[in-house]
């Protein structure tokens, strides 16, 4: 499996890594793994099955009964269509909370791993070069600023639908960044050899070009 090649894009929320890997994947012809999704994926299952979020053994067991399917940009648990339903802003919040909880983590380790797919793999997420794969051939911490993260995530609620207010987006940004980089478990911070990359006054089609780049020149 280390001979599959991953590049491991980070990075706090709304940063752009998702919009930014998924490019990279298609770009290159590789696999892709949001492991965001997979947290807003065990936040919706543990809402929905009434589950408290503080209890970490309950999250954890709903974490691991989980049947997730991706095709394409749609995403399913179980046979539920919930690509829409796991952006809102209560399940990112609540994705957040378990995030910080070693047995969840735990839960969903075994199945980010399990992305590892011949040609290779662009993985998004916080811990993806730190944890899930510190012998990626290409780790990247993306970041943008809190205003720039804000506006984008707006933007974002808006088009799909949802009602949104920049100040509560900036005020949960902050929020979750400041859970996010103290967390016990994996906090987020940039892996060890990582290209910092700073997208708040790049277009994702830049910020693609230059993940590429780097591949392209990691051997040089």
């Amino acid at each position: 499996m280390s001979s599959i090649p991953v590049i491991a894009i980070d990075g706090p929320t709304a940063s752009g890594k998702g919009t930014v890997a998924q490019r990279v994947a298609a770009r290159l012809g590789y696999h892709y793994l949001d492991s965001g999704a997979l947290y807003r994926l065990a936040a919706l299952s543990a809402l929905r099955g009434g589950a408290s979020l503080a209890d970490e053994t309950a999250v954890a067991i709903q974490a691991r009964a989980m049947t997730v399917r991706f095709a394409g940009e749609r995403i399913f648990l179980g046979e539920d269509e919930v690509s829409n339903a796991i952006r809102a802003e209560e399940v990112g919040n609540s994705a957040s909370r378990i995030a910080a909880l070693p047995a969840v983590r735990q839960a969903l380790y075994d199945l980010q791993l399990g992305f590892r797919q011949a040609p290779g793999l662009v993985a998004d997420g916080r811990d993806m070069a730190t944890v899930i794969f510190p012998d990626a051939a290409l780790k990247v911490f993306l970041t943008a600023s809190v205003e720039a993260r804000a506006q984008r995530r707006y933007k974002q609620l808006i088009e799909k639908g949802f009602s949104a207010s920049m100040a509560d987006l900036l005020k949960d940004l902050a929020e979750r960044d400041a859970r996010d980089t103290n967390r016990a478990v994996a906090p987020l911070r940039p892996a060890e050899g990582a290209h910092l990359l700073d997208t708040s006054d790049m277009t994702a089609d830049q910020a693609v070009d230059q993940v590429l780049n780097w591949y392209a020149g990691r051997a040089s």
